[in-house]
């Protein structure tokens, strides 16, 4: 059984026992969240609508806090003497989902 789960902007299909990085979350390491479901698969059977999805809860523990890797920008502008570098880190929180259950 997967689950196709909606975490920080973006969309992870996720199993149980699976790791992924989010958005930086609010809660300490070794709390457990909840992650809304977009879709759900189980075996041959494949839920999207939105009042069955409203009753699966995709529960995920909170692994550590890290950042992701240095991204630098640089702007240029040509015989003018304009340079600008800038840097960045986003900040990602490391889950393990632990369970998927379909009330």
């Amino acid at each position: 059984m997967y689950a196709i789960v909606r975490a920080g902007g973006r969309q992870e299909k996720v199993a149980v026992g699976d790791e992924f990085e989010l958005d930086r979350r609010g809660a300490e390491p070794g709390e457990q969240i909840t992650l809304p479901a977009v879709l759900l698969v189980d075996g041959e059977q494949v839920t999207s609508d939105a009042t069955a999805l409203a009753g699966v809860t995709v529960t995920a523990e909170i692994l550590a806090h890290t950042k992701g890797p240095k991204i630098r920008v640089l702007h240029y502008r040509n015989k003018t003497g304009y340079k600008r570098r800038q840097g960045h880190r986003s900040h990602l929180t490391r889950v393990r989902v632990t369970d998927i259950s379909a009330s």
